[in-house]
């Protein structure tokens, strides 16, 4: 069991699931929770402290998200971050307005270092603002602890009853030092031990999944990529033979990923594995459909019912087991935030599925922490840092319909791709890279002949989380080689470009 908790209500902003990941650098326990979470649910959780997001509402609409005002007499500690502070003073009768003008980007803050929060700052920090209301006047027993030149109250707190709040984002990046606000609050006013490993999670997963599955049977979705094959390991640890892993090979995976994944999993694991040739059956599927989540919807489904026609042939199969992370839960919008794409295994599921239960042992973890529990596991370096890969496979990184000749063009590219940052060394510096066969075609000129074919586009990004991310800088030579490599060996591409743009504005994936 988890000793301390710090609980992260949700209010809608996008960002909400880099907090929990700060607790959790921190080696604190967090878990975000909806805002409407119960006075008595709260209890029960005992938490050590509480946070509360940001969110896009305004505190005086009338729709606008609410907490009940028994929250801060709890004695537990409260901070509220950019919404929670206007959500903490609205409700604690202080006054929230809407600015003249509105706070975007990296601001100077003049702070009060002698708060426990401000701890080890100067008295001039710079932070990330992104508001368009602000508190006019702090609520009686709070005092200012921060300001900027359009914001009075970027700062409060009251010491006596714990309760802080702040009108900038210290969980981002672009704020300096922001983390250390985050350990301020954890641990000179929540008094956290800190004490938080991975390798509590993995025994403490291990032992839940052995009281909740017990003797019955389990069906994990295997993918090969680090997500599903940390899962099967974890409940391979937990069940034993009790778990048998359906690898679906639905003819959208990479150059030779197929075999190298069915040799891994039977020659390096004892683990009961089940490949399924299933390309033509997706292909069929898939034919004429250009909607991305359209795409995704179909390929959601279409393994669903490819686990049940298998787990008919094992026998009873009372669980379902995905390798379902954080970001995938967040930006499918399955909590209080907007959606962004639905993922084929949260958001994609058909309305009938034909098992008792789905389990995802790693649903609250970021894909860093993923990473860190299959080391803890014992599975090797070279699979936990296997480029990520999404569950739709190459179906969403073909813009427009899916053809097998349009298969065959992608997988080569993208092998080239990935061959050429592997002997740049790159490898390990990029957190993701791939191709992408657009559905734009251009004219070309090859052997003093006219073309007019395919392009690819080349995409890579540097990122800890996967919530947000910066393109590579790759050096021109090894772009260079990458394309003319593409352009000489892969048919029907004639030429190829490198995306720029970062998460945000854009996702990592194209579609």
């Amino acid at each position: 069991m988890k000793n301390e908790l710090i609980l992260i209500l949700d209010f809608g902003g996008q960002y909400n699931q880099l907090i929990a990941r700060r607790v959790r650098e921190c080696n604190v326990y967090s878990e975000v929770v909806p805002f409407d979470i119960s006075i008595e649910k709260i209890k029960e959780k005992a938490p050590k402290g509480i946070i509360f997001t940001g969110g896009p509402a305004s505190v005086y609409g009338e729709d606008s998200p609410k907490c009940a005002k028994e929250i801060f007499n709890l004695g537990i500690p409260v901070l509220g971050i950019c919404y929670g502070m206007q959500l903490m003073t609205y409700t604690l009768n202080g006054n929230v307005a809407r600015a003249n003008k509105r706070e975007y980007g990296t601001i100077d803050v003049k702070i009060d270092n002698t708060s426990s929060l401000f701890q080890g700052f100067d008295k001039e920090n710079k932070f990330l603002m992104s508001h368009t209301d602000f508190v006019e006047t702090v609520p009686e027993g709070f005092k200012n602890i921060g300001l900027t030149e359009s914001c009075p109250n970027a700062a409060m707190e009251n010491a006596e009853k714990k309760l802080y709040g702040i009108q900038f984002h210290p969980e981002v990046n672009n704020s300096v030092n922001g983390t250390q606000v985050i350990k301020n609050f954890l641990f000179n006013i929540c008094n956290c031990s800190g004490d938080w490993q991975i390798s509590s999670f993995v025994d403490d997963s291990i032992k839940a999944l052995k009281e909740k599955i017990g003797n019955k049977k389990a069906l994990c979705a295997l993918s090969g990529g680090v997500d599903s094959s940390v899962a099967a390991v974890l409940l391979s640890k937990a069940i034993g033979k009790n778990l048998t892993c359906i690898f679906v090979d639905h003819g959208l995976l990479r150059k030779n990923e197929g075999d190298e994944v069915e040799e891994i999993f039977t020659k390096q694991f004892d683990v009961n594995l089940v490949r399924v040739n299933a390309k033509d059956r997706f292909l069929n599927k898939l034919a004429g459909v250009v909607d991305p989540e359209r795409k995704r919807k179909i390929i959601g489904e279409e393994f669903i019912r490819v686990f049940e026609e298998e787990a008919k042939k094992i026998g009873t199969v009372d669980f379902l087991v995905q390798g379902t992370i954080y970001p995938d839960v967040i930006e499918s919008g399955l909590g209080k935030s907007s959606v962004i794409k639905s993922h084929h295994n949260v958001g994609g599921l058909p309305d009938y599925v034909d098992f008792k239960e789905i389990v995802e042992p790693l649903r609250d973890l970021f894909k860093d922490e993923v990473r860190k529990t299959g080391l803890e596991l014992g599975i090797p370096e070279n699979l936990v840092y296997r480029q990520p890969f999404p569950g739709p496979g190459l179906a969403i990184r073909i813009i427009g319909d899916i053809t097998d000749d349009k298969l065959n063009i992608l997988k080569e590219a993208d092998s080239i791709f990935r061959e050429e940052i592997a002997i740049a060394g790159l490898h390990k510096n990029i957190n993701q890279y791939f191709a992408v066969l657009t559905n734009l075609k251009s004219v070309g000129v090859m052997g003093d002949e006219r073309t007019y074919d395919y392009t690819i586009a080349l995409r890579a990004v540097e990122t800890t989380d996967f919530m947000t991310g910066i393109w590579s800088k790759i050096p021109y030579d090894v772009l260079e080689k990458v394309s003319s490599r593409i352009v000489n060996e892969v048919n029907h591409v004639n030429r190829v470009v490198y995306d720029i743009t970062s998460k945000p504005p854009a996702t990592i994936e194209w579609e």
